[in-house]
């Protein structure tokens, strides 16, 4: 089935959702009129339809594979990338001084989601490539600043992260890979590293590895870990590629999908390296590519929902099967496959919004310097990248079953996008770990984030019930309930937080997106059917989630292990 890009959709959820105007207002994105916006993701949305997803099927079937330490990608990504970074989409949100485009966070982040739903696995790679753009940003020096952004914005070389070891997976800190200071200023790294996201391709000059490593005098933990950039090759201060430096890749994994992502494992022998940021501060500078990248997760499972979507509403509109009570035979009119298409659709509204919402206070924290956007930047992020994924995997596995029987047949293509989602709610940081950041550091405030966004959705659901009495009552008392339930939590200690973090997470997603739907709703009522949808059948949920967090950690632990196993 053909992919068609939902521009219209960004538009509505721009103007009447997620206040896009906040944004065009400041003068650091004074060019982002809405002129401006709409001609972009017209284009973008023209290459995705187009160029990129017909590589979807490609990648699956023609996995990305290593031959005599060569990674070999799948048929015509090549090409694609090459369209992707020629048209400027790599290097969207990055600064004009390097060549970027200096585009909101907002518009790069709608973009991304367009090139995710036409090819997933190709995405990852200038996803990963933008997250170093940013980190280098951040923290490097002038000198790599200037030889490297504009390789990459260009599309030249590519970017990767290298954080995860076989012994020092969510505990960073546990690694071993290690690095030694050179007499001439650069570091020696060498150790092994796995699960590094196109860790190698066929189509760039250079790959640029971001590696975390700790010198000799770094501390135990995370604190002594340090940031620094192991090229392929080692580049010379013209730009030009000089010799192979010592690391390649070991082996590629076989996945369960994403397939055409070439996942390596990472040798470093006493590699030349250069340190970015400060020594022994290294994870505050990868932490810049990591947020950067749970946003650009988070929009993943939106993409892979939109994909699964527009799939599965088409099957259901041609595929005639029994009578209904319209009196039709397409399935579409079948009430419980009716029932999973709004499902599908009401979530996928949910997650695209509250993702928007994220990169809308990104934009507004760069651009104001304001510590309440930044904070609220900080909230939204562990939130659309935790419940954009499993929204994702809902909607892609609701997509399987749409289909029935031939859902499970792999030539139909919906049991790809189940494959290729599973992935997103696990790296980045799984998603029981963003939900405790959320429980932990992001309510770390007393909660002051959480309590000022969760008064604008009670402030928008009080101004909205004498237009949707009925609708805005309970998104007004969902909010109350959550709001209840953080003052509980925020009061509580560690253990109690992290047992109630998952079904906290989602409680919060529940309502945000409630807010988000009637907030359409109000804007075009042909949009009220979806919200009902989302109010009135969705919403309750988190009426047992706040359930499950007030139960907190009691209980959990009386079951053993030996229980466990019996």
């Amino acid at each position: 089935m053909p992919y068609r890009a939902p521009v219209s959709e960004y538009r509505f959820v721009f103007d009447h959702v997620v206040g896009m105007d906040q944004v065009a207002a400041t003068e650091l994105f004074a060019e982002a009129t809405p002129e401006t916006v709409e001609a972009i993701l017209a284009e973008a949305g023209k290459l995705c339809e187009t160029v990129i997803a017909p590589l979807n099927r490609a990648g699956d079937k023609t996995p990305a594979r290593l031959e005599n330490g060569v990674v070999r990608t799948s048929p015509g990504f090549a090409e694609g990338f090459r369209a992707i970074a020629d048209g400027g989409w790599v290097g969207m949100a990055a600064d004009p001084e390097h060549g970027g485009m200096g585009l909101p966070m907002a518009l790069t982040t709608a973009v991304n989601e367009m090139i995710g739903s036409a090819c997933l696995a190709l995405q990852l790679n200038p996803l990963m490539t933008q997250g170093q753009i940013e980190a280098l940003e951040h923290h490097a020096s002038d000198e790599i600043k200037a030889l490297y952004i504009p390789k990459l914005i260009a599309g030249d070389w590519c970017g990767t992260m290298n954080l995860t070891e076989s012994g020092a997976g969510s505990d960073v800190g546990a690694l071993r890979t290690k690095a030694e200071r050179n007499a001439d200023g650069t570091y020696s790294v060498t150790g092994q590293k796995i699960f590094i996201t196109w860790g190698d391709n066929d189509f760039a000059e250079n790959i640029c590895h971001l590696v975390l490593a700790r010198l000799p005098d770094g501390a135990p933990g995370t604190r002594g870990i340090s940031l620094f950039m192991v090229p392929k090759f080692l580049p010379k201060p013209d730009g030009s590629l000089g010799a192979r430096n010592s690391l390649g890749v070991v082996s590629l994994e076989h996945k369960l999908g994403i397939h055409g992502s070439p996942t390596a494992v990472m040798q470093y022998d006493g590699a030349t390296g250069w340190l970015i940021g400060e020594e022994h501060k290294g994870m505050a500078a990868m932490f810049t590519m990591m947020n950067n990248a749970r946003l650009g997760v988070g929009m993943q499972g939106v993409a892979v929902a939109e994909a699964a979507y527009q799939q599965a509403l088409t099957y259901a509109m041609d595929r005639k099967q029994g009578k209904t009570p319209l009196g039709a035979t397409a399935i579409v009119d079948h009430v419980d496959v009716r029932r999973m298409l709004a499902q599908m659709k009401a979530e996928l509204f949910s997650a695209r919004a509250i993702g928007l919402a994220c990169a809308v206070a990104i934009d507004m924290a760069r651009a104001t310097g304001s510590a309440e956007w930044q904070a609220r930047a900080a909230l939204l992020t562990p939130i659309i990248k935790a419940y954009g994924t499993d929204s994702g995997n809902e909607v892609a596995q609701l997509g399987v079953q749409v289909h029935g029987g031939m859902g499970y047949i792999e030539e139909t293509g919906a049991a790809q996008f189940a494959r290729d989602a599973r992935i997103t709610a696990i790296y980045e940081g799984t998603n029981g770990i963003q939900a405790m950041d959320l429980v932990g550091r992001k309510l770390m405030d007393g909660g002051d984030a959480a309590y000022r966004l969760l008064q604008e959705v009670e402030d928008h659901a009080k101004k909205s019930r004498d237009v949707q009495p009925d609708l805005a009552t309970d998104v007004w008392n969902a909010a109350e309930a959550l709001r209840e339930a953080t003052e509980w939590l925020v009061a509580q200690g560690a253990d109690d937080r992290n047992a109630g973090a998952v079904p906290y997470l989602r409680a919060f997603a529940r309502v945000l997106g409630a807010h988000y739907h009637l907030k359409a709703a109000l804007a075009d009522a042909a949009r009220l059917p979806l919200a009902r949808v989302a109010i009135k059948r969705l919403l309750p949920e988190h009426a047992a989630a706040l359930a499950q967090v007030r139960a907190g950690a009691a209980g959990l632990y009386d079951l053993t292990p030996e229980a466990l196993a019996s």
